[in-house]
């Protein structure tokens, strides 16, 4: 009996085995705040189940992920800027452009908040910002959330105000500009799901506050792009399985069910 308990382990064991080595290999070329944020590590087991595929990502700004995708080096895009995105797809390098979820940026900013814009709009925020010549932290990478930070300086009828001593170019990803903008007790653009990944780790005690939020300008949409036929020597058919994951019942409830300290990071919405 024992012998037979033994066998029946091992060849459990090996069926597993058997399953993961033949699951196909995807790789996402996406954002900062889709790994920083844990989202994709939760959707991995769930993804694999589902489709068979074993999802691997390369997270970086949204800027130098579309970079990925126009140089067929990923499999599919995931990423948030969508005037960039609209405009990469028109020019050939990516097809089926399909939103799925979104979060909101927020202004974060020194507890003691010295520009005093604490409950004030995101433009009237922005503005005090620079009266006050307080420090503010960029991404400064081209990133989705760079470049809706720009957007919303020029909204706010400003100059950019990248060549001012009191704006810092980090150049980095969202967890190390709010490492820095706490210790340079800086103000932040951030997406949400980011932030809450960020208050969670310090336990509330970054120095670091919401204090603008809730403008229908600061809503962050990502969408999940196929890539086109011209990049041959990509996984279309694993692409596609991935996407429709993405816009399903199953993949919009697993982002719905996603949370951290509570918090909902992320909103569903395909074919919405």
């Amino acid at each position: 009996m024992r012998k037979l308990t033994i066998i029946l382990t091992l060849l459990a064991a090996l069926a597993c085995a058997g399953t993961v080595l033949a699951a196909e290999t995807i790789l996402v070329g996406t954002t900062t705040s889709t790994a920083d944020t844990g989202l994709l590590d939760a959707l991995v087991p769930k993804i694999l189940k589902d489709t068979g595929l074993e999802m691997r990502w390369i997270a970086v700004g949204t800027g130098k992920a579309l970079e990925h995708g126009k140089n067929c080096d990923v499999d599919i895009l995931m990423v948030h800027a969508p005037a960039a995105e609209k405009k990469f797809v028109a020019e050939g390098h990516g097809v089926s452009r399909m939103e799925f979820m979104f979060n909101d940026f927020v202004l974060v900013g020194p507890v003691k908040d010295p520009a005093r814009i604490k409950g004030k709009g995101v433009a009237d925020s922005l503005k005090a910002i620079i009266a006050a010549k307080a420090p503010f932290a960029s991404r400064g990478d081209d990133s989705g959330t760079h470049k809706a930070e720009q957007a919303l300086w020029k909204g706010a009828g400003l100059a950019l105000p990248d060549k001012e001593s009191w704006y810092i170019g980090v150049g980095q990803g969202m967890l190390v500009t709010l490492g820095l903008a706490a210790e340079r007790g800086a103000y932040s653009l951030t997406d949400r799901g980011t932030w809450i990944a960020y208050d969670a780790k310090h336990h509330g005690h970054s120095g670091l506050a919401i204090l603008s939020e809730g403008d229908v300008a600061l809503r962050n949409q990502y969408s999940i792009i196929l890539l086109p036929p011209k990049c041959s020597k990509i996984k279309h058919e694993a692409a596609k399985k991935l996407q429709a994951w993405f816009l399903s019942a199953a993949g919009q409830q697993a982002i719905a069910d996603f949370k951290l300290e509570g918090k909902s990071l992320f909103t569903p919405n395909a074919a919405k």
